[in-house]
């Protein structure tokens, strides 16, 4: 996935309120931009960093500026955009780059399931088939070279599990995707640490049946794209 517009680079000065970021840019000028990111973020917004911002021509806008990459001291790419995971997923699938989920015929997004009012990410089907419904989620938390999820306590994610878990009891395929936006983590674990509850319930989802799988990504100031298939340790 190429990035729409060439992305500017900036000083990342603090990201506050969730939604915002305040950036310096090379000219010296001070801009706030859209943090499109709702988690804790942690390792991934230090003050110093460099950091790079898509621009909007829509004067509807509030805020003209959207936070897309930072890069760390330890040269680590991060992704900062979780929007962007399904569509990173979504692509690699239609190019069949992700080897567990080829062979689909069609591609559906934001399906309605379930008994909790929930919307999963894709629904891929064919008549060979059984169906099959993906759950995305982006994955920039680091500690040791392990990616964990998630990076603070989620209602919203356990909800997804039990889903998925209902899914696979009906006799179709229930996948939880972990798209991992960022370049310095190499395998992935529940981040019982953050919360236990959700790490109970995807023990209990992948003794149901749900199916997990992390792959990393490719990320520079210029694109990101999905590259790697990497380990799940439960």
């Amino acid at each position: 996935m190429q990035f729409c517009s060439s992305l500017i680079q900036g000083t990342l000065i603090k990201r506050y309120k969730r939604f915002l970021a305040d950036v310096k840019l090379a000219d010296g000028s001070i801009v706030t931009a859209h943090c499109p990111n709702t988690g804790a973020m942690t390792g991934c917004a230090e003050p110093g960093w460099k950091v790079w911002l898509s621009p909007s021509n829509n004067p509807k806008r509030k805020l003209m500026y959207t936070w897309e990459v930072v890069l760390t001291d330890q040269e680590h790419w991060i992704g900062i955009n979780t929007h962007r995971a399904n569509a990173l997923v979504k692509e690699a699938i239609q190019n069949n780059k992700i080897a567990e989920l080829t062979g689909y015929a069609d591609l559906k997004a934001e399906v309605k399931f379930g008994e909790e009012n929930s919307r999963i990410d894709f629904l891929l089907t064919d008549k060979q088939k059984a169906d099959c419904y993906v759950e995305v989620k982006s994955v920039t938390l680091l500690a040791d070279q392990k990616g964990y999820f998630p990076d603070a306590k989620t209602q919203r994610g356990q909800k997804h599990l039990r889903e998925l878990s209902l899914i696979a009891s009906q006799g179709m395929r229930a996948v939880l995707f972990f798209c991992v936006q960022h370049s310095g983590i190499q395998s992935v674990q529940v981040a019982n640490h953050i919360d236990p509850d959700y790490a109970k319930e995807l023990k209990q989802a992948m003794l149901n049946g749900v199916q997990v799988l992390c792959y990393g990504c490719h990320i520079n100031s210029k694109k990101i794209y999905i590259n790697q298939a990497l380990r799940f340790f439960s």
